[in-house]
């Protein structure tokens, strides 16, 4: 039982963190430039995507899942070094 309870937690830790990455990783407001513009738009063009928010969608959510992983792995390894400690 102590297990479940475990996993559980770290489960909703883990999803905790992403929303907060989701919440404070991304550039919400940030308005693109011309010279952005054009870059996203040929390279959603050259790996076959119709519209370019669409790969900056998945470029931001990978680096938001990134971010919540180093923080989970961060937070993990914290947490066996406080253990451990005498």
């Amino acid at each position: 039982m102590a297990t479940l309870a475990r996993r559980a937690f770290k489960v909703a830790l883990f999803f905790g963190l992403f929303a907060l990455s989701t919440r404070y990783v991304h550039p919400y407001p940030y308005e693109w430039t011309e010279s952005e513009m054009r870059a996203w738009l040929y390279t959603s063009r050259a790996l076959g995507i119709r519209d370019p928010e669409d790969l900056y969608f998945v470029v931001w959510l990978t680096i938001e899942l990134i971010a919540a992983v180093l923080a989970y792995m961060t937070i993990m390894k914290l947490w066996r070094h406080y253990r451990t400690r005498p």
